[in-house]
């Protein structure tokens, strides 16, 4: 190695660019995120129908 290569410095990866690269794991949140919150909606819509009387 030449003294005018010089290796970087090694930069952290951000998280949210690790999240984006990934296939996989954009594809498992884009199932489950979407299933809680609507599980989340309908939980809380039965809850807020009134008892008969």
């Amino acid at each position: 190695m030449s003294s005018t290569e010089q290796k970087a410095p090694l930069e952290r990866v951000p998280v949210m660019q690790q999240i984006l690269d990934s296939p996989f794991l954009l594809l498992f949140l884009g199932v489950t995120l979407p299933t809680v919150l609507y599980l989340i909606w309908g939980v809380m819509e039965v809850a807020s129908v009134p008892l008969a009387k």
